[in-house]
C-alpha cells in the first residue's frame, strides 16, 4: 500500500507540471500565431483654436472702363495711381464718324419739320375746301393722314438725333465713381473702337477692401452675418486688422464643400494693397462636432482614403471621408466614430477578416 501511495503521488506530482507546460505552450502558440496590432480611437478636434483661413483681397468696387463710341484719342488727363472723383473727366476723344451723323440726323429733322408744316398747311386749307364742298372727304382725309405720317416722321428724326447726341457725350470718357486708377491703356492718337473688346482704364475704390474666405463645412453652421474677424499680411507680421463678415453664399460649394464667405475691412489710409492675399481669423466661428484621426492611420487606396478598423478582434477595411490636413492628423468628416478602434500603420499582409490581438496606443 504504501509503494503505491508513493508511486500515484510520483504520477500526480509529474503529470500535472507537464499539463500545465504542455496548455501555457498552446496558448503561447495560438496568442504568436495571431497578428498584434495596435488601435486607437478617433479624437475630437480641438475647438479651443480660432479659425485662419487664407483671403483674396478685392476693392469694394472695381469697374473696367471701355469706350462706347468709335473715334481717336485726343487726349488723357489721368493717369496710373491717380485718385478721381466721381464724375471727373479721365481722356476725351474725337468723334468725326459720330459727328457727321449727328450733323445729318438734324439736317434731315430739320427736312422733317418742314415736310411736317407744309403738310399742316395743305391738311387745313383742303379741310375749309371740303366745308366749301369743293373737294371731296376721301381727298382731305388723305391730306390729314399724310399730316399724322409726317410728324410721326419728325418724331422719329428728333428721337435719332438725341440718340446721336447722348452717343457724342461719350467723348468725354469720365468716372463713375471716385477711385484710383490701377490700368491705364491709352495713348494720343490711339484708335479706339466701342465695346468690351478694349479696355481703356481700370478704376478700383479702395477706401472699403472686401475679403473672400472659403469657410469649410463644419464651420460653416457656425459662421454668420455680422461677426467680427481680424486680418494679417505677411509682409506686416504682428499687424493685425479689423474685420466683418458682411454676407455669405448660404449654400456650400459642391466641388469643394466650403461656405463662401465676404468679409469687408477697413482700408481709409490704404496701408492695404487690394489683390493681396491674406490670413483671416475668425475667432467667434465654432465648429461642428468633428473627430480626428493621426496620419498614420490612414491608408490612401485606389478607391480613395480607408482605414482599418477592429470589429470583435476581426479586421474591417472601411472607407473615410477626410476634411482638412494638418499634418499629423486629420480632420474626419465621415465613416468613422468615437468608439471605433482604429489600427495605428496598419501593414500591407493585413487582411479582412483576420483574427488579431489589440493593443491600446496613446
Amino acid at each position: 500500500m504504501a509503494a503505491l501511495v508513493l508511486l500515484a503521488v510520483a504520477l500526480v506530482f509529474g503529470l500535472i507540471p507537464r499539463l500545465r507546460e504542455r496548455h501555457v505552450v498552446a496558448s503561447d502558440t495560438k496568442e504568436l500565431i495571431q497578428p498584434s496590432v495596435v488601435v486607437v480611437s478617433p479624437a475630437p478636434a480641438n475647438a479651443d483654436s480660432p479659425l485662419v483661413l487664407s483671403g483674396e483681397l478685392k476693392p469694394v468696387n472695381e469697374a473696367s472702363i471701355h469706350a462706347r463710341v468709335n473715334g481717336y484719342i485726343h487726349r488723357w488727363v489721368v493717369d496710373l495711381g491717380a485718385h478721381v472723383e466721381a464724375g471727373q473727366l479721365l481722356a476725351e476723344l474725337e468723334t468725326p464718324d459720330t459727328d457727321r451723323e449727328l450733323t445729318q440726323a438734324r439736317a434731315q429733322l430739320v427736312q422733317a419739320e418742314a415736310a411736317r408744316d407744309l403738310a399742316a398747311t395743305t391738311a387745313k386749307r383742303w379741310k375749309e375746301m371740303l366745308q366749301a364742298r369743293t373737294v371731296s372727304a376721301q381727298e382731305a382725309d388723305e391730306k390729314a393722314s399724310d399730316l399724322q405720317l409726317k410728324k410721326a416722321t419728325v418724331e422719329a428724326a428728333s428721337a435719332n438725333v438725341e440718340r446721336l447726341q447722348e452717343i457724342s457725350r461719350f467723348a468725354h470718357v469720365t468716372a463713375p465713381f471716385a477711385g484710383t486708377i490701377t490700368v491705364r491703356r491709352v495713348e494720343v492718337g490711339q484708335l479706339i473702337t466701342a465695346g468690351e473688346a478694349q479696355e481703356l482704364f481700370r478704376l478700383a475704390q479702395t477706401d472699403k477692401l472686401r475679403v473672400f474666405v472659403r469657410v469649410p463645412q463644419n464651420y460653416a453652421r457656425g459662421t454668420a452675418v455680422g461677426q467680427t474677424a481680424e486680418l494679417s499680411l505677411p509682409e506686416q507680421p504682428g499687424r493685425m486688422w479689423p474685420a466683418k463678415v458682411i454676407r455669405t453664399a448660404g449654400a456650400l460649394d459642391a466641388a469643394t464643400r466650403t461656405l463662401l464667405t465676404e468679409l469687408e475691412v477697413d482700408n481709409s489710409k490704404n496701408e492695404i494693397l487690394a489683390g493681396s492675399y491674406a490670413q483671416v481669423r475668425l475667432a467667434d466661428a465654432k465648429p461642428v462636432a468633428t473627430i480626428t484621426l493621426p496620419s498614420n492611420t490612414i491608408v490612401f487606396r485606389g478607391e480613395g482614403p480607408q482605414v482599418v478598423l477592429v470589429v470583435n478582434n476581426r479586421l474591417v477595411s472601411r472607407a473615410i471621408k477626410l476634411g482638412r490636413d494638418f499634418g499629423t492628423f486629420f480632420e474626419v468628416d465621415s465613416g468613422v466614430e468615437m468608439t471605433d478602434q482604429v489600427v495605428v500603420n496598419p501593414p500591407d499582409s493585413l487582411t479582412d477578416g483576420m483574427e488579431v490581438r489589440v493593443g491600446k496606443g496613446k
